[in-house]
Parts: structure tokens; sequence; C-alpha cells
């Protein structure tokens, strides 16, 4: 594991997930979501022990990469934000240009005596009211909150997001039970651990879907397209998978290592036991 003195290293960071330094907060999901994908025990036969001990310390040096670089450009993007604001607000804040009093003098048509004009400075009269409009009007507006690195609520169960583009979306614990994505495109997915119960995933192209440990209890499953999906210890119990695409001729193309399938309907619709 990745010690806590080296994760303050950024360029640790990038090289666990094989990136350079300055990547994006999308390139660092994607290759984060990449190797994990790779990487999970799940997809390593259990009887390979020494294997799994190395894919689950890579899981966790991912996994602290991952966080620790999400910190940092988070941090960093809040930083530009509030200098941005301090910036406007410096600049609205400035006091109007005052220039230098002319006075000047002449002489009455009843005397020599020399008169002297009331000196004043250009906008004088305006002062007070202009600086009371400028004080209302630059009060110093509230600093943007820094994006979220992560979305604030996990349960989006019921949505309807049928026909939606989501591929290579990040949908890791979420909870879609009873959401409509019937037609949807989630190819190459992260739906790691999400909860899929009872939704509605008809022709829903999952191809090279991330479903490991994923929640797809009484799912409907017709027609979509599961073509290289991992599958490895997801609920499929009860599932209809009539008609779905998992396989090319005889050669099955669908990771189910410890799946359970208690209960779903197959693709050529007999029902599982």
């Amino acid at each position: 594991m990745i010690s806590r003195q080296k994760m303050l290293d950024l360029d640790t960071c990038y090289r666990v997930l094989e990136l350079e330094p300055g990547a994006t907060l999308e390139e660092v999901n994607r290759a984060y979501r990449d190797l994990v994908f790779i990487w999970h025990p799940d997809r390593i036969p259990k009887d390979n022990t020494r294997l799994i001990e190395k894919a689950q310390e890579k899981i966790k040096q991912f996994n602290e990469a991952r966080d620790q670089l999400r910190r940092h450009l988070a941090r960093h993007s809040s930083q530009t934000s509030q200098w941005a604001a301090s910036q406007r607000q410096s600049y609205h804040s400035s006091p109007p240009p005052r220039y230098p009093s002319n006075p000047y003098t002449h002489r009455s048509s009843h005397g020599s005596r020399e008169q002297q004009t009331t000196q004043h400075t250009y906008g004088q009269p305006y002062n007070h009211s202009y600086s009371s409009y400028q004080r209302q009007r630059t009060a110093a507006p509230p600093p943007p909150e820094p994006p979220r690195t992560t979305p604030p609520h996990k349960d989006m169960s019921g949505v309807n997001l049928q026909g939606a583009n989501l591929s290579e979306k990040d949908f890791e614990g979420r909870n879609l039970s009873h959401a409509n994505l019937s037609y949807a495109d989630l190819s190459d997915a992260f739906l790691h651990r999400v909860i899929l119960h009872r939704a509605n995933l008809r022709h829903a192209n999952l191809f090279r879907a991330n479903l490991l440990q994923a929640d797809l209890s009484y799912a409907d499953l017709q027609e979509a397209n599961l073509i290289g999906a991992d599958l490895s210890g997801a609920d499929l119990r009860g599932a209809d998978l009539r008609g779905a695409k998992m396989s090319q001729g005889n050669r099955l193309l669908v990771k189910l290592t410890g799946a359970r399938l208690t209960g779903a309907i197959m693709p050529d619709g007999h029902v599982h036991t």
C-alpha cells in the first residue's frame, strides 16, 4: 500500500494511475475505472491466491491515488475560483478617479477686487451618492462552491434515463432501482456495486460495462447487449435475460464468475435453477 507520506507526492499518484502530471479530473476518473476493471480480484480464479492478493493491493493503491488527486484538483479549482472572485471585488471596489481642483479668478465689473470662485474637484458634488452606489453595487459575492468530485446524492431510484447516452459514465454505488434505462447507451460504463433492482434495461447497450457485484435482481434485460460485460459477483436472481446478447455461437462473451442466477430467465428462455 502507498504510505500517507508518499500519497502527498502527486507525481506518485499520477504514476500509479499511469497518467502524466497535470491530467484532468475526467482523465483521472477514466484511468481509475480502466485499471480497476483490469485488476479487480473477482476477475481472477479463486484458486490463485497470490494473484488475488496482488490485485487487492493494486485496488488499494488505485483508490488512494484517485482520492488524493481528486482532493488536489478540487482544492486547485477552489483556489482559482476564489482568486478570480477577489480580483473582481478589487476591481469594482476601487474608488473613481479624482482630478485636481482648478481654481480660477475673475474681476468684478463693479470693482477691482478679485473674487475667487469656489474651488471644487470634478465630480465632487456626486461623491457621496456615487460612493454609496458603488458600495451597494460591488458587495462581494460569496465565493463559488468548488466543483464536486463525487455526486451529492446516490439515490436515483425510479429515474427516467430512457435512450440516454451514458457511455463511460461512473455510477459506482448508485441506487438505480426501478430506473428506466431502456435503450440507454451504457457501453464501458462503470457500474460497480450499482443497484439496478427491478430496473428496466430492455435493449440497453451494456457493451464492456463493469457490473462487478451489481444488484440486477429481477431486472428486465430483454434484448440487452451484454457482450464484453463483466458481471462477476452480480446478483441476477429473477432477472429476465430473454433475447439478451451474451454469446457468439457457442462462445460465452460475458464474465459471470460468482454471479447468482437462481430463477433468472436465460437468453434462450429457460429458467436457471
